[in-house]
This record gives C-alpha cells, structure tokens and sequence, in this order.
C-alpha cells in the first residue's frame, strides 16, 4: 500500500529541511513506524523551498507552490491513502481530493479544538472529500460532527498523535543525575496556563502533602503566563514553598531523566488533543495521576495504570496523590511501562493506522 502523509503546516523559513525534522520529530518518526509496518510511505511537506530527503526507508518531499503544489506533488506519489495532519487545512484537502477524486483521505487532529474563523468555513466546505478521521479519543470527534466539519456518516478511528522513544532506566541513577528527590517525588511536565490548571495541582499537592512522608513537586514549563500566580501561592504558604521546585525550560533529552526519576507524574490539564507528557512518563514506568478527560482516559486505559480525576477537583486529586503513594511503587512501574510497550508503542501506532488505511481503501 501507497501512504502520503501529508502536513500542510510551512516548515520554517530559517530551516533546513533536516532541521525541519528535528523540529518536527513526529513527522519522521510515524512514517518511519509505518515505513517498518510493510507499507510504501512518502511525505510531503508543504515548505516555501524545495528539497528531497531519504530516511529510514521513508522519502520527504518539501514542497512550495500553496494547496495546489501540494496537491500537486501528492498526486505524483500516486498514493492509495493520503493522510492529512490536522483539520486547519480544508482548502488543501478539498485541492487534493480534485487531482485525485478517487483516493480516500484520512484527516488526524492534532488540536483538540475545532478551527474557527474562515478555517472552520473551509473545513465545512472540504467535510465531503474526508473519508476518516482519526482523534486520539473517539469522543473527541463530536465538536467536529456538530459544527458540520465532520459528516456524521465519516468513519471515525482511535490513533494516537505519536509515541516516545523514552525508556524506563534507573530511577536510583536518574535521581542521582536529575537531583531530583521525595517520598512521594511528583513531576509536572506542561505549560503554566489555565489550560494545565497549575493552581488545582498546588492546592491537592498542598492537602496531601499532610499524608505523606517527604512529598515534593517539581514543575518543569516553557510557557508561564500562570507563573506569577503560582508564585503568589508558593509565598502564601512557605511549608508549601519549601516542597515545590520551580524548574522551569529543560532540554527535552532531560525530561526523560526526569521521569525515570519520579514516582507520578502529575497534570490538571481541562483539555487535550494527546498527552505527549504523559506518554512519556509511561513509557518511562512512572504512574499518572491526571484529569479525566478523553485522551488521558485513552492513553491510560481508563485508569488502569493511573488515576484519573475531575479537571478542576482539588480533594480528588489530592486522595489520588495519596491512594496511590501507598501503593507497590516497584509494581506501578513494571505496569506503566508493559501498558506503554502493549498499547502506546510506535509500532502500536502505525498498527492502527494500517488498519484504518485498509478500512478505508476496502471501502463501505
């Protein structure tokens, strides 16, 4: 089979096409993934310069020319499926289903969020040329259905935006060369936003740290617009202050010494298209205690190697923190990590892909 994976978000101006990859490390590594699971892979990026690139049995064409060099360059590949990243491109996916009408498309969200503006206008207007649709969580495809970017009829598959090539190590070695410590030791890997909801996190973590022996929180971010009010809250309470690390940026190479290094991972997050934290911490061994909302009920089985509380539940996220803090810590590892290989693996997703490319070729 004959796969284009097709982005139509402009690869930086400043990038080389390898720098672009790097960027961009899943618009290598899925197609790599699918490259290994016996199917024929191109991608086409669309780009403001051209370039070709080999990798991993896998050609990547960069591509200028807007939605009809695109389409363009799609149709030379003379693909069986193409697949499209994210629902903010309708005016290129409609171009490409005009050069080849007969080649089922599948469009993968990436946001969690429907487009708006004139975006969600071109996505109502390209709904009919779309096949399938993947989301991490099958839920997460009802905005689309009732905004009218999705036809109700349009088949809809579970895949996961990516995976991680993290591994678990050694939690002794990793605390070693992190510095992090704490009995419970919680992680926070996300930005400081409503979104994430730090301040839900700091207020459970502030009500079980009374129940625990040696609790501490380190929080790594990027973007802060919640740091100041993290911070207020931190000198508020200086027993509070004396437990919460302020991390900040890292290398996202140390993130992964970061969760060997932790017990749980930790997250309020009210919306999400994905969880690449979360898959991290996974992969790694180390529990999740996030909210309940459709991709964390995925990725982590619905609870099964995690628990999952109300967004916004302070005393159900603490009782989390403490529940599972009493738990075979050695044991929740050994579970996190199996889930991970079983379930959330690269291979695991160019699994689902492959049969959602064969449901759709096969047809009704």
């Amino acid at each position: 089979m004959r796969v284009v994976y097709l982005n139509c978000l402009r690869a930086p101006t400043d990038r080389t096409a390898e720098a672009a990859l790097t960027l961009w490390p899943t618009l290598e590594q899925i197609p790599a993934a699918l490259s290994q699971a016996g199917l024929h892979v191109e991608v086409v990026q669309a780009a403001r310069r051209a370039a070709v690139l080999r990798r991993g049995g896998v050609t990547f064409r960069f591509t200028p020319g807007g939605p009809r060099g695109v389409a363009e360059a799609v149709s030379a590949c003379r693909p069986d499926v193409v697949h499209q990243q994210s629902f903010y491109f309708g005016l290129h996916a409609w171009v490409a289903h005009r050069r080849l009408p007969r080649t089922p498309l599948l469009v993968q969200d990436h946001g969690g969020r429907p487009p708006r503006g004139w975006r969600r206008i071109a996505a109502v207007w390209a709904a009919r040329t779309v096949e399938g649709a993947a989301f991490t969580a099958r839920e997460q495809a009802q905005p689309y259905v009732r905004s009218g970017m999705l036809r109700r009829e349009t088949p809809v598959f579970e895949v996961l935006e990516s995976s991680t090539n993290f591994t678990p190590g050694d939690q002794r070695a990793a605390r070693v060369a992190s510095g992090l410590y704490g009995d419970p030791c919680f992680l926070w890997v996300g930005r400081l936003d409503p979104n994430k909801d730090p301040l839900t996190v700091l207020a459970a973590f502030s009500s079980a740290r009374r129940d625990l022996p040696d609790p501490q929180l380190w929080m790594c971010y990027t973007a802060a617009p919640l740091l100041p009010d993290v911070q207020r809250r931190l000198e508020s309470d200086p027993e509070l202050a004396g437990r919460v690390h302020l991390v900040g940026a890292l290398p996202h190479y140390q993130i992964e010494v970061l969760c060997r290094a932790a017990d749980f991972l930790v997250l309020g997050s009210h919306a999400e298209g994905s969880g690449y934290a979360l898959l991290e911490a996974l992969a790694c061994g180390t529990a999740p205690l996030v909210t309940d909302i459709p991709s964390f009920r995925r990725i982590t089985a619905r609870g099964q190697v995690g628990a999952l509380s109300t967004p916004g539940d302070v005393g159900g996220m603490a009782h989390a923190m403490v529940a599972w803090s009493r738990a075979e810590r050695a044991e929740l590892r050994r579970a996190a990590r199996a889930h991970f290989e079983r379930a959330l693996s690269f291979s695991v997703v160019a699994s689902e892909l492959r049969a959602a490319y064969e449901a759709l070729v096969a047809g009704p």
